[in-house]
């Protein structure tokens, strides 16, 4: 009986979500930009589930299984990351106001340049869409264990096609606002739950020891559970790659105005946090009264299963599928419209090219999570080694008029050998991620700085100051 209440619960979510998705665009920039009206919700609740995916879902869940509370630094890289976007770039993007996000490196700099960080861009959000889909996967095959991973993650990536094809970002908003308001209720109920079953059991005194229970980065510095020098440099990293995301910036060039674009970031630097945040709690929680599970990248659906009453445990796993719909959709329309803007003719952007674009990016991301993707976390990190080497180059483009095309050349090229370069020397398991983000972001900087200075000024000014 409870089998038939879960699969009613889901159904009635899958319904409404399509339903939302429904709207057919008639018009390009109806697709590609939501003709550009967002007002503060649907702009708020479209970044919130946008950055709310299941691939960071499932690696923090894991982190707040193995470390406890001190895996709150994890949402707190969101929090600090979205706060900077907003303070730095909300206001310029929505003013630059275009299609993609590389448009503005071909404005500032040269075509060839916006080429190019539109093919790192494109790179970047490829891996990311290939943890995406692995993660939904993860997800799903509890449900139907014995389902081929391949052949399961195929049919998930065909139904969230199906999803953004009808209206493109239009689609997406709309889905995004029905998982948004879904997801707020579901997750506080989730650890309200999980509170209640582990305060007999001694709560999470029992599980982690008093160093794990607090977050306090002089004596977690170097903590085994989780390094707070990684997460140090996590937040430095998140700090100057959500700068370039193209999903962030779509959406900011939808919005209504300039306030808007700036008061919807802020809000969704701080729900990004509190949503993640519950998640790692529960997790955290949940080790009380499983310390022992095989996978840790697979608590949200065992805590689902184990806590969640009848009904409600399907609506809570179809919002985690509705999560994992939307942001890929997100990503998906960004490709599409970076295709459109920086390699297409004006006919790239008419509705029905859009949609075959947008399928061809679903296939690539399927493949990837069969053949490329093992662990979530780190897959998702590496596929920011692009992102981060236009850090330099976007907000001199924004803000220093003197930065030069051969600067901004330099400062790419640099960043990306870099990275590069520390994961190879330095590996993953000796935690690149510290001298790729603590020395390189500032010899990014420096070098595209110096070039700059030697090199010719530009003969246009910054876009905006």
């Amino acid at each position: 009986m409870d089998v038939h209440v879960d699969a009613l619960g889901m159904v009635c979510v899958i319904a409404l979500l399509a339903w939302a998705g429904s709207r057919r665009a008639r018009r390009d920039d109806e697709f590609l930009l939501a003709d550009r009206t967002l007002t503060l919700f649907p702009l708020v609740a479209t970044l919130v589930m946008t950055e709310f995916n299941t691939s960071t879902l499932l690696a923090f869940a894991a982190a707040g299984y193995r470390a406890g509370p001190m895996a709150l630094a994890l949402p707190l890289v969101f929090l600090v990351g979205l706060a900077f976007y907003t303070v730095t770039v909300a206001k310029p993007w929505k003013r630059f106001d275009r299609l993609s996000v590389a448009e503005l490196f071909s404005a500032r700099y040269s075509p060839s340049l916006g080429r190019l960080v539109s093919v790192l861009l494109l790179v970047a959000m490829t891996g990311f869409s290939a943890t995406y889909v692995k993660s939904l996967t993860l997800l799903a095959a509890p449900a139907l264990p014995t389902w081929p991973f391949a052949a399961l993650s195929a049919i998930l990536t065909a139904a969230v096609l199906l999803l953004v094809l009808p209206g493109g970002l239009v689609s997406v908003v709309r889905a995004d606002v029905v998982s948004f308001v879904l997801t707020v209720i579901i997750l506080p109920i989730l650890l309200a739950v999980g509170m209640h079953k582990t305060s007999a059991a001694g709560g999470l005194a029992a599980a982690f020891p008093a160093d794990q229970r607090v977050v306090a980065p002089v004596a977690q510095w170097a903590h085994p559970a989780l390094s707070f020098r990684f997460v140090l440099s996590l937040m430095v990293l998140t700090c100057f790659t959500y700068i370039a995301a193209p999903w962030y910036g779509q959406k900011i060039f939808a919005a209504r105005n300039e306030r808007t674009a700036v008061a919807a970031v802020a809000w969704a630097a701080v729900l990004v946090f509190v949503l993640y945040g519950l998640v790692v709690l529960a997790s955290a929680h949940f080790r009380v009264l499983a310390p022992n599970i095989a996978d840790p990248q697979t608590v949200v659906p065992a805590m689902m299963l184990a806590w969640l009453p009848a009904g409600v445990r399907g609506v809570g796993f179809a919002v985690l599928l509705a999560a994992a719909f939307t942001t890929l959709a997100g990503v998906w329309t960004a490709m599409g419209a970076m295709v459109a803007a920086d390699f297409g003719r004006r006919d790239a952007r008419h509705t029905h090219a859009q949609r075959w674009i947008v399928a061809v990016f679903a296939l690539l991301s399927w493949l990837g999570s069969v053949f490329l993707v093992d662990d979530i976390l780190n897959r998702l990190i590496l596929a920011n080694i692009p992102v981060a080497a236009l850090a330099f180059a976007l907000l001199a483009g924004f803000y220093w008029p003197r930065a030069t095309a051969a600067g901004a050349w330099a400062s790419v090229l640099v960043g990306v050998s870099w990275g590069v370069g520390c994961l190879l020397v330095v590996g993953e398991s000796g935690g690149y991620t510290w001298p790729w983000a603590m020395y390189g972001i500032p010899l990014i900087f420096a070098t595209g700085i110096a070039v700059s200075l030697m090199t010719r000024p530009p003969a246009v000014r910054a876009v905006v100051f």
